[in-house]
């Protein structure tokens, strides 16, 4: 699927239209300024998107207590 390239002036004329098109086509859409890729990266699929609840599930190893300072003291220089 190739990326379609508007440019911001038209991008701006023409908003919701490309907007729609994009949702029923899925073709994805670049607006660029004097050619230059300014906004919109193409998204993903909602199937293919990662999902954010349980991401992190299983990466902490262990935490005796989460309330304590995470750093002594001792260690801020501007303490000292």
């Amino acid at each position: 699927m190739r990326t379609r390239q508007v440019s911001a002036t038209e991008f701006k004329a023409k908003c919701l239209r490309i907007i729609r098109q994009m949702g029923s086509d899925g073709r994805p859409v670049v607006v660029t300024r004097r050619g230059r890729p300014v906004a919109l990266p193409p998204l993903l699929p909602q199937s293919d998107a990662p999902s954010f609840v349980g991401m992190l599930r299983g990466t902490v190893l262990g935490c005796e207590d989460p309330f304590a300072p995470a750093a002594s003291p001792n260690d801020w220089s501007a303490l000292r």
